[in-house]
């Protein structure tokens, strides 16, 4: 496995190099770029699966490369590491599909923790993509898979296959549209969790409509996952009522909604993708609070709203997790309600944005307090899901409250992971300072290195080990001071350095005070013992 390292910072490079465990994950190349132009050459010439990547560099920037890769390189995966704790940058890593977000200084063991995380990912997908290479060998042979996969290629490949076109009785027709139809998880729930039986039980319903009015020709579009693609060649005052009919008609006979949305004309096969996309951004852009009996969309229904993101909420966010109580959000959701369904309205595409963030969010703070991730967060299920009604409305009030109770049950799991950990982190510090006794602790960076305040810390350690911190560190000082004096033929001021201390003659006289004796008089005294 191949790493890529990129950062305008020599020392930066080297520091990532130097902290990262990488034979312990099977990584055994690892190139490094100083700006955004030089990693690009990098990737295509050695193809690296995992990117680390600064924000703000020369020539080319972070935002701009993670970009590329999304466009020319999706198997990697990236994690930023920037020195900008700006909720701008993270949203744009998010955008860019950048699997974590790590700010500098980069803390070792959280970016150990993000490498294997990283590898394992990549690895699991790896399998996932070489699984799906056999299952695409074998649906060749397959019906009614072969048909699907025939079909997806044939829209998103730009071109006409005239074999394809011969193979399914395409219409000519003076334009062509595309339909896409959403089903959800909750939608396969009816069908037992049955994904096949849904599919063709759904496709079977649309077929006859269209074979009807010999209008167009449905399949399941493997492309993207829970999307069923329409291509029409019907007239343009037919679609309307055409889809509306198919809408219904599966609404009555399964209760359930499959949203349609369509894109725009196109006057050639080989453009179909360009009337699919307008149809998906469409699909996306439905407003799902409102109470609608056929969810089919011919026409734009995105109004012009600012485009919303829960990360500008993160020091509101801070200040409430501080708080410990499910209270402190009460406002803040609000807030963040207000915000992301102005006018009443949100669209699927603002809401699947936001549980996104949400997640990311809500992992960081399970990943701060070292609490392990519940499992109604896995990466492949889709919990909005759940909340929409048979009709297809979105159930906002009973998703706000499910979040409400998921903070609650998270900050019930740190208080009670604090109480645990309360009477061990003093001895934690204690290890601290003892590993860093050659260096001046303050208790600033002891409170920023542990999350709790410099006056628990400094009255928490007295009442531990009855002596202040300074105390403690002097008596590790002299004590480590003494074994070198013993046991090496090191000069006095020497060890002074050694210990912590710059000024000899401060030491010499602290020496005394603590020990009884000067430096010199307890070397001689083990000389001659």
């Amino acid at each position: 496995m191949k790493v890529l390292i990129v950062d305008d910072e020599k020392h930066v490079r080297e520091g990532i190099r130097l902290l990262a465990n990488w034979e312990e994950n099977n990584i055994e190349e690892i190139y490094e770029a100083s700006n955004g132009e030089d990693a690009i050459q990098l990737i295509e010439r050695y193809k690296p699966e995992l990117i680390f990547s600064d924000m703000k560099m020369p020539k080319m920037d972070g935002t701009k490369l993670l970009e590329w890769i999304k466009e020319n390189r999706p198997t990697s995966k990236t994690v930023v590491i920037t020195g900008y704790d700006d909720y701008d940058y993270m949203r744009k890593a998010i955008h860019f599909n950048s699997f974590d977000y790590l700010l500098k200084p980069v803390d070792p063991e959280i970016l150990n923790n993000t490498l294997k995380n990283a590898v394992e990912k990549w690895n699991e997908e790896e399998l996932d993509r070489k699984k799906k290479l056999n299952f695409d060998q074998l649906v060749n042979k397959m019906k009614p898979a072969y048909r699907d996969r025939k079909l997806t290629h044939f829209l998103t490949s730009r071109s006409v296959n005239e074999e394809v076109f011969r193979e399914f009785q395409f219409y000519l027709a003076s334009e062509y549209r595309v339909a896409v139809m959403s089903l959800t998880e909750k939608t396969i729930e009816q069908f037992n969790k049955d994904r096949e039986l849904a599919y063709f039980s759904i496709l079977n319903i649309i077929s006859e409509a269209l074979n009807e009015k010999r209008a167009g020709i449905a399949f399941r579009y493997l492309a993207n996952k829970g999307e069923i693609a329409i291509i029409l060649w019907n007239k343009a005052e037919d679609v309307d009522r055409q889809l509306t009919e198919i809408y219904q008609k599966i609404r009555a006979t399964f209760n359930i909604s499959c949203p349609i949305a369509v894109g725009g004309p196109v006057s050639e096969l080989a453009k179909l993708m360009d009337s699919y996309e307008l149809g998906k951004e469409q699909l996306l852009s439905m407003n799902v609070l409102e109470k609608r009996e056929t969810r089919v969309y011919i026409k734009p229904v995105l109004p012009k709203l600012e485009w919303k993101s829960l990360m500008k909420h993160n020091t509101a966010i801070k200040m409430a997790m501080q708080t410990g109580e499910i209270g402190a959000f009460t406002d803040i959701i609000q807030q963040i309600e207000n915000e992301f369904t102005e006018n009443g309205f949100l669209s699927w595409k603002q809401l699947l944005h936001f549980e996104k963030e949400y997640r990311i969010v809500g992992e960081r703070w399970y990943k701060h307090f070292q609490i392990p991730l519940p499992s109604a967060w896995d990466s492949d299920s889709n919990r909005i899901d759940a909340f929409f009604e048979p009709e297809g409305s979105f159930l906002l009030e009973e998703y706000k409250a499910y979040i409400k109770r998921e903070i609650a049950v998270f900050l019930k799991k740190v208080k009670r992971a604090a109480s645990s950990k309360e009477s061990s982190i003093i001895y934690e510090i204690e290890k601290y300072v003892i590993a860093n006794f050659n260096r001046d602790v303050k208790l600033q960076e002891l409170s920023e290195q542990f999350y709790i305040s410099r006056e628990y810390i400094s009255r928490k350690f007295k009442k531990e080990f009855h002596v202040t911190i300074t105390d403690y560190l002097t008596k590790i000082r002299v004590e480590k001071a003494k074994s070198l004096l013993a046991n090496s033929s090191l000069k006095i001021y020497e060890i002074a350095n050694l210990v912590g201390y710059q000024d000899d003659k401060y030491f010499r006289k602290l020496f005394k005070k603590t020990v009884g004796v000067t430096p010199n008089e307890y070397r001689d005294s083990k000389i001659s013992g």
